[in-house]
This record gives C-alpha cells, structure tokens and sequence, in this order.
C-alpha cells in the first residue's frame, strides 16, 4: 500500500505550497496557495488516522523531498498523483478513506482553478 507514500506527499506539498506563497508577487496566487497549505495537512492527518484506525500503523514514511517552483504544474501533478494511486493508497471498499482522498483531489483542483485563472 501507498498510504504512507501518500501521507509524506501531502506534508511535502504543505512545504512547496508555502514556499511558493511566500515567493509569490501575485496576490491571487499569494491567497490561492495559503488556502491549499492550511487545508492540505488536515486532510493527511485525518487521512492517516483513519487508515491507522482501519489497518493499524503505516511503517513506512518516504523522505525524499524535491522543491517545486512553479505552482500550476505542482499542484496539477500532485492532484493527478493522488487520482492515478487513491486504490493503492487505500481500496475501493473503504468509502470513509476515498472520500478523503475526494476532498485531498477537490482542494488540489480548486487550487489548480485559482492559481490559473485568477491573478
């Protein structure tokens, strides 16, 4: 399972995400990526609790970590990540961690939406 792959992700888009905000000279996308990083980590939290609730605890946490500069792509691929392994990171019978993995992909689309129209 990729549960903790996908766990370290989100922590890591919180980082890029925030970095990205304070680098940021547009201030759509200044507020755009302040709303992803306050919402991306209560989603892994509540994600990861869960799935420990359900399937015990996840042992293994990836650290690599790669900086990202330009926030569009980021959040496309990120967003695109999560859909293409949401079943490898928990399976289709567990409705209760699909929906949080719905609402990881809505807050990374509804960014994608605001980083690239509103400025």
């Amino acid at each position: 399972m990729k549960a903790g792959e996908l766990v370290m992700r989100l922590f890591h888009a919180r980082t890029t995400a925030h970095v990205l905000h304070l680098k940021s000279r547009s201030y759509a996308q200044h507020v755009a990526l302040n709303e992803f990083y306050d919402g991306i980590i209560p989603l892994a939290d509540s994600f990861a609790e869960v799935y420990q609730g359900e399937y015990g605890l996840i042992d293994s946490f990836p650290t690599k970590y790669t900086p990202v500069m330009e926030p569009i792509p980021f959040v496309k691929d990120l967003a695109d990540w999560i859909q293409d392994n949401r079943y490898e990171c928990a399976g289709k019978e567990d409705t209760h961690l699909q929906n949080i993995i719905d609402e990881m992909v809505a807050l990374t689309r509804e960014a994608e939406y605001k980083l690239t129209f509103l400025k």
